[in-house]
């Protein structure tokens, strides 16, 4: 009730403060107010309202690297909404994609633009074909690597990475074989260990986000640890949620943890 609250009298201060608010509209004359609402609006999980204020800008100024940062982020967010066989998940996705490449141009070592990259990538492989799937994953890596070595204290990098490295880790022999006829094969393997180890650094920089203690549970259910499976689902069920996708993973703990302690 009192986050609903505050929400309401920012949205009236909003409404006196900003140009066409109240009726809805978009004055297009001043990008940082434009920027500050969308801001709002992200903050407040209205995550489409956002988008559209992002895009609004970018048909303004299409150089703008936080909006082209914030739209492919949320393009993905969204895009992760839909099934795979949903044709709007392939346009979020590819549009993300799009958004973190121009990105990526006006600021090629930023760690944002890296990890958008990145991300987009990695998402852009789950609804392609084996061979797309291959030859996306093999360049994930190279914006993983460029976005910590921007900041090292990226924990949506490091968690990526350790999803990427478990996906290594992990491939079939028809992966393996795929990826040497059409790619020579992987430069960069990895182990289990180094997916742990990645996505516990990510809960290190970020304890708040309960996504990170889902995968790193799954890894550790996947290799059959249940020690490490449910210490790390225990700690999973202490985040505070907010989010109807934090909620849906919470729920997925509790189950995942309810299966281990039986």
């Amino acid at each position: 009730m009192k986050r609903f609250l505050t929400f309401i009298f920012l949205l009236t201060i909003l409404g006196t403060a900003l140009p066409g608010f109240q009726a809805g509209a978009i004055s297009g004359s001043d990008h940082e107010q434009l920027m500050q609402r969308a801001e709002f609006l992200l903050n407040n999980y209205k995550e489409t309202e956002a988008l559209r204020i992002y895009e609004e800008v970018l048909s303004m100024s299409a150089d703008n690297y936080e909006a082209l940062c914030k739209a492919s982020l949320l393009h993905n967010r969204i895009g992760d909404r839909y099934s795979t066989n949903d044709t709007r998940q392939m346009e979020h996705f590819s549009k993300a994609r799009q958004l973190a490449a121009h990105a990526l141009a006006l600021h090629p070592s930023d760690e944002e633009s890296n990890y958008l990259m990145a991300l987009s990538l990695t998402n852009l492989a789950t609804v392609l074909g084996p061979r797309q799937r291959l030859e996306l994953t093999t360049q994930v890596k190279t914006y993983l690597d460029a976005a910590l070595e921007s900041q090292a204290e990226h924990a949506g990098a490091w968690h990526l990475m350790g999803r990427w490295q478990y996906k290594m880790a992990n491939l079939n022999f028809a992966e393996i074989a795929a990826a040497k006829m059409f790619f020579g094969g992987f430069s960069n393997r990895a182990s289990n260990l180094d997916a742990i180890h990645s996505i516990q650094k990510a809960i290190t920089i970020s304890p708040q986000n309960i996504r990170y203690y889902y995968d790193l549970a799954t890894i550790y259910q996947e290799l059959k640890d249940k020690e490490a499976c449910v210490s790390v689902l225990k700690e999973a069920l202490t985040v505070n949620m907010e989010t109807k996708e934090e909620y849906e993973l919470s729920r997925r703990c509790k189950i995942m943890l309810e299966e281990q302690v039986q």
